[in-house]
């Protein structure tokens, strides 16, 4: 096991809904903003969504509206609800702890999404 384990990928139609969910360990998810990431054949990773500490959130503008971003300080998990999915959601999703201040930069191993047209 890592740092980051994700889980909740899958194969769903268009129009369906995946939740994404990422544990950290527990010494530094408090600490950490933590964003999902996805890669697709041929294009280059991009930011999906992002949330602070604090609970500050950014997203994409492809997935505004669709996605949302959470964080359960308990938990120390991060999920991405997605709703109605496209064809082009289709990636790898990865999860992302950062911490800035420290340069410290971590991914998960990546989970397969998948949506049918």
């Amino acid at each position: 096991q890592g740092l980051l384990v994700e889980s909740g990928g899958g194969l769903v139609q268009a129009g369906g809904s995946l939740r994404l969910s990422c544990s950290a360990s527990r010494s530094i998810f408090s600490i950490s903003t933590m964003g999902w990431y996805r890669q697709a054949p041929g294009k280059q990773r991009e930011l999906v969504a992002a949330i602070t500490k604090g609970g500050s959130t950014n997203y994409a503008d492809s997935v505004k509206g669709r996605f949302t971003i959470s964080r359960d300080n308990a938990e120390n998990t991060v999920d991405l609800q997605m709703n109605s999915l496209k064809p082009e959601d289709t990636a790898v999703y990865y999860c992302n702890l950062a911490i800035p201040a420290l340069d410290l930069n971590y991914w998960g191993q990546g989970t397969q999404v998948t949506v049918s047209s």
